[in-house]
């Protein structure tokens, strides 16, 4: 049996009709929908009442706008493709004070979100000011403001305090204009789920909650259902004796007598190397891997482990913001890194 990649559109739905019950919901589907499949989320979230949905990628918005042509799509990333954004009727991100004076008179007509960059220092106005000045030229129909909270997630740094203070800011310089926007949206999962949503606020940008993962680590399980599940098989059991070596360049040497479960998954299947220090589940049992290979995992185990048995890498108890405070990686980028190709998809449909 391969390894198996395990998408559950039910738990998905159920995850996202819980936010949408508590507040809208702009939910973020970027790079395939988080690596969950775009068709497969966007079925599940519409179902749950979603109606706004926000991407990096033109052709991702496109793709959107032809399964419905009532949501709102809203595009994080400037573009320049202007006629095919106001042929598909999507909100385009203006980044800058020079990219608005520059395309001022292109982008009439398309619904505008404008972005503070804020200390994230990706893109974005540098004030409050400068915004103003866009909606005081009152050339573009603007219908959306936002920023980022890049410290949101980090609840020792108090950087995320700061953050808030400079959008308060922006939000008092742009007062006059609030009442004007349908989208005001700056908070992701970890800043909803600290502070919830803030005033004059319409929606919040859900991106890992949505998918089931909690955006740090510690808060009750119970806030959001794991919607993947990767697991192996065990194909073989070898015993290394004491000294000797297994793995490429003999990546692991046995300190003792071990029994090694060789298993039927690697980094090639997107696996990340940092995932690799900690344990896997076998029989509801955690064992530690020694060796990550291309095609197979080596893990170190005892005699209830058995060949056949299935070997868990994510599940409800391996979750993934568990392995983010270990330091495997952000959630967004465990999820990114699966390889579709290189797995038995197992899906767990919407129920009708």
């Amino acid at each position: 049996m391969s390894a198996i990649l395990t998408f559950n559109q039910q738990r998905l739905f159920e995850q996202a009709r819980s936010l949408q019950d508590q507040q809208d919901v702009l939910v973020v589907v970027k790079n395939n929908a988080y690596n969950f499949g775009m068709e497969r989320a966007y079925k599940a979230f519409y179902k749950a009442g979603i109606r706004s949905y926000a991407t990096t990628n033109l052709e991702e918005a496109v793709w959107l706008r032809k399964q419905d042509n009532q949501i709102t799509i809203v595009l994080l990333d400037p573009s320049t493709e202007f006629d095919v954004l106001r042929e598909h009727d999507i909100s385009l991100t203006v980044p800058n004070l020079t990219f608005y004076h520059q395309y001022k008179e292109d982008i009439k007509g398309i619904k505008i979100h404008l972005v503070f960059k804020n200390l994230l220092n990706r893109f974005g106005f540098d004030t409050g000011e400068e915004m103003k000045t866009v909606f005081d030229e009152q050339l573009l129909t603007i219908t959306g403001i936002w920023t980022h909270f890049a410290f949101a997630d980090e609840l020792t740094d108090e950087r995320y305090e700061i953050e808030k203070e400079n959008w308060s800011n922006v939000l008092t310089v742009l007062e006059p204009y609030l009442h004007t926007l349908t989208f005001i949206h700056a908070q992701n999962s970890a800043s909803y789920l600290r502070d919830g949503l803030f005033s004059q606020h319409t929606h919040i940008r859900a991106g890992a909650i949505a998918y089931g993962a909690l955006p740090y680590y510690g808060l009750p399980e119970s806030l959001a259902s794991q919607a993947i599940e990767v697991s192996a098989t065990v194909k073989d059991i070898v015993s290394v004796p004491k000294g000797q070596s297994a793995g490429y360049s003999a990546a692991f040497i046995a300190e003792e007598d071990t029994l090694l479960a060789i298993c039927d998954i690697g980094y090639g299947n997107g696996i990340l190397r940092t995932r690799s220090k900690h344990e896997v589940m076998i029989n509801q049992k955690t064992f530690p891997i020694a060796v990550l290979m291309m095609s197979h995992l080596m893990v170190k185990v005892d005699t209830s482990v058995s060949i056949g048995d299935r070997v868990y890498l994510y599940n409800d108890q391996l979750r993934l913001e568990y392995f983010r405070q270990k330091g495997v990686g952000a959630i967004s980028e465990q999820m990114a890194s699966l390889n579709h190709h290189t797995f038995k998809i197992n899906e767990i449909p919407l129920s009708e």
